[in-house]
């Protein structure tokens, strides 16, 4: 079984790691304390591989809880005149944190928002907390967005895109630090195949199936 964590981790668990190596011989409870610590912060930013549809179909953007479904507007810093069907993911300190690309595609627009750090299961969240905001076009012109937001406790949010950039799905984008939600905006024509309250895996679970597909025909692990 392959173990590693995101890059972005590794500061802290380098840092963690030599003050508990400090600490142990000379203060043993804060140093068992500190060797708590760098263990949730390997098993927090770790970074699995995951089976990826190779098919057109839509995968969740990351880990976590279904909080929400239903129609809203795209955001306003996407300046979209549409609706859309808008799914909420929480990732609460236990989930895997980073983030993957939902579809194939073309990233069109990005829109970093500075905001508050509310609880990011609170819907409000998507219009108060501090959001990445991605919109990527697919090959035949329909477009979908995902919005990562800090949470309560999250503080930074990773995101490894640029404008123009071709995109592969469930290749890994991004991570949120420390708690948080991910929003995805999917066109109303979109079949929804997930429900509120499932948990969902990022880059494995099927959430639409556009072209309705009855068999997926072959995955790729990454």
């Amino acid at each position: 079984m392959q173990i590693k964590i995101h890059q972005e981790g590794w500061v802290y668990f380098i840092v963690c790691s030599i003050l508990t190596i400090i600490f142990f011989p000379f203060f043993p409870f804060i140093g068992f304390l500190m060797l708590i610590v760098s263990i949730y912060i390997f098993y927090f930013f770790r970074d699995p591989n995951r089976v990826i549809p190779v098919d057109d179909v839509i995968v969740a953007p990351s880990d976590g809880l279904i909080t929400y479904i239903g129609k809203s507007k795209a955001p306003r810093e996407c300046n979209i005149n549409e609706k859309f069907t808008k799914l909420s993911i929480f990732l609460n300190i236990f989930n895997v944190h980073v983030n993957r690309t939902p579809t194939d595609g073309k990233i069109i627009n990005i829109s970093y928002v500075p905001g508050r750090f509310i609880n990011a299961t609170l819907d409000k969240s998507s219009l108060d907390n501090e959001r990445n905001i991605i919109t990527i076009e697919k090959n035949n012109k329909d477009i979908v967005i995902v919005s990562q937001i800090a949470g309560l406790i999250a503080r930074r949010i990773i995101c490894d895109l640029k404008v123009d950039q071709e995109i592969i799905k469930g290749d890994r984008f991004g991570i949120i630090k420390f708690g948080s939600r991910v929003d995805l905006y999917l066109p109303l024509n979109y079949t929804v195949l997930v429900s509120k309250g499932q948990t969902v895996i990022g880059g494995e679970t099927i959430i639409s199936n556009p072209k309705n597909i009855s068999k997926i025909s072959k995955t790729v692990t990454i």
